[in-house]
């Protein structure tokens, strides 16, 4: 049988023994309850159940249902999925009790511990496919830790799921889910989340400020019809496997290369006409960049935002983040720190706010990863990455080495 407590409404504190005898297919469900007073000294059975036993619901019992009020401590003794036989017996015996009659006419076997085989192990696996399968009156088990939910035509993430604090993987795929709720970041222990072919057009900044910044190892995007994803999502540090194939990817994050635990990365079949600077710091094993509208490098045609002279802002921005002065919301308007915290970088190590050149370079995939899936159907493994320069002299620097070594 399942045992439960529902407190009513004091704080209360229970031992319970249940136990059944081997091989007997009659034999009794026995409890006892030990209250803080008869800790002291062994007491009768009889006065115990007497005295402490309140009520007794048996309304559904041929169900293998009951429950047993107690005094003390205040709680409601819930008994399901039990033996309608043994309940019954059980129940006598409580009654007999709690009457007062002598312990020797009560309908008692000796207590033993149960059986592994006879206990019922709290579920931590379901896996549901068709949408008829799907749970719409029963809760799901809060022991879960692993909940596959898929082929349902959700439209949203169930707010029960969200309840589930032991998740550890939540595969959602091929749902119609458009939107993710903040909540979905207090799920603390979630390391693996499939969101595989779904109607998402955004990935939330709040989650990545959640619990799920170290907790969460697998993210899988892909299929839906993300065009960019948020600032923040580079605070997903915990990232090892990230799939974001058959999306409306026009960019990915700037500052992707603090993915510094991504190993596996794949962004097929996107709308990418070129990669961030910051991704040359990533150390992958497997990359997956085929089918992107790359364009084609020329590092002799410049974007040129440089401000001559620099303005008094651009001069404190770069200032602030070569030096790595501390700064925050308490000591700036939220749109400067946003602006810091996508900085560019020179090749020579300065910091460029809104005054640089920008150019596109090639680069051979093989530096930043170990495999390498060709990027077009010629067999090449390059892609243009964008590139900047905080000043005339760094450009023209760049400029002499490049047209030497060509």
């Amino acid at each position: 049988p399942t045992c439960g407590l529902r407190g009513r409404g004091r704080a209360a504190r229970a031992l319970l023994s249940l136990g059944r005898p081997p091989g007997a297919a009659g034999a009794g469900i026995y409890l006892m309850v030990c209250t803080a007073r008869d800790r002291g000294g062994a007491r009768p059975l009889c006065p115990q159940v007497q005295q402490n036993v309140e009520r007794l619901f048996t309304r559904f019992v041929e169900e293998g249902k009951a429950t047993v009020r107690l005094r003390e401590p205040a709680v409601d003794l819930c008994l399901s999925k039990a033996n309608v036989t043994n309940l019954k017996t059980f129940l006598s015996a409580v009654r007999l009790a709690h009457q007062g009659s002598d312990t020797g006419v009560l309908p008692l076997s000796p207590l033993v511990p149960a059986k592994n085989s006879d206990v019922e192990k709290p579920k931590t696996k379901m896996i549901i496919t068709s949408r008829r399968d799907y749970p719409l009156t029963k809760s799901f088990p809060f022991s879960l830790e692993h909940l596959q939910t898929s082929y349902c035509k959700l439209a949203r993430i169930d707010t029960r799921v969200l309840c589930l604090k032991k998740l550890r993987k939540l595969d959602l795929s091929h749902n119609h889910i458009k939107q993710l709720p903040a909540t979905l970041g207090d799920l603390v222990c979630l390391q693996e989340l499939d969101l595989h072919d779904n109607h998402l057009e955004a990935f939330s900044g709040a989650l990545c400020s959640s619990s799920l910044q170290k907790s969460l190892q697998f993210l899988d995007l892909s299929q839906n019809q993300i065009q960019a994803l948020p600032i923040e999502f580079c605070q997903l540090r915990g990232l090892v496997q990230l799939r974001l194939d058959d999306n409306a990817l026009l960019r990915l994050p700037c500052r992707i290369g603090q993915l510094s635990h991504l190993r596996f990365l794949s962004a097929a079949r996107n709308k990418l006409p070129f990669l961030p600077s910051d991704f040359r710091k990533l150390c992958l094993e497997n990359l997956d960049l085929f089918g992107n509208p790359f364009e084609q490098p020329n590092p002799l045609v410049p974007n040129i935002q440089l401000k001559i002279p620099l303005t008094l802002l651009e001069c404190a921005a770069r200032a602030t983040v070569n030096h790595r002065i501390p700064y925050g919301c308490h000591l700036l308007p939220s749109h400067l720190c946003k602006d810091l915290e996508v900085a560019k970088t020179c090749r020579c190590g300065s910091a460029c706010l809104s005054s640089f050149i920008q150019i596109t370079m090639t680069m051979n995939l093989h530096h930043v990863a170990h495999t390498v899936v060709l990027v077009d159907n010629m067999g090449g493994t390059e892609a243009p990455i964008l590139c900047y320069f905080c000043s005339l002299d760094c450009y023209s620097q760049f400029l002499d080495r490049h047209l030497q070594s060509n």
